[in-house]
């Protein structure tokens, strides 16, 4: 194994109408030996978005869907789990006012999402702490 740290690349994925509070996750990502990406933070104002966000999801490690009420309207967020899960990458989802039941009653959310383990917001750091096992037992070259 080479001496170099390996990162994990968290894609973070929203509606616009929850920037602030994606970028608070995307902080905490970042401080748990992650790199996270989020588009305000990760592309230039006139940039070409979409090629970033490709070419993001293309080396993303995990996927993170922020649902909210708004971002069941965003085509991009559900554009961004499809290429997540055509990649097999992991896909979290944490629910931020909309609860358990509505997100399993929505018709437009694929039953592959439903069926896993999908946190609330108020569980959230019990991924971040989960993230930064991985990340050290990668580091540490355990394999699981």
């Amino acid at each position: 194994m080479n001496n170099m740290k390996n990162e994990k690349l968290v894609f973070v994925s929203h509606s616009g109408q929850d920037a602030w509070v994606a970028k608070q996750i995307a902080r905490e990502i970042s401080s748990r030996k992650a790199t996270s990406f989020l588009d305000e933070a990760n592309i230039d104002i006139g940039s070409e978005f979409e090629e970033h966000i490709l070419e993001s999801l293309g080396k993303a490690d995990e996927l993170l869907v922020l649902f909210t009420p708004w971002s069941f309207e965003r085509p991009y967020v559900w554009a961004e789990i499809g290429a997540a899960w055509i990649r097999k990458i992991p896909i979290i989802i944490v629910l931020y006012g909309v609860s358990l039941s509505e997100f399993q009653s929505r018709p437009n959310a694929p039953v592959f999402l439903k069926k896993r383990d999908i946190i609330n917001i108020n569980d959230i750091e019990q991924y971040f702490d989960q993230l930064e096992k991985r990340i050290d037992d990668l580091n540490k070259g355990v394999i699981k």
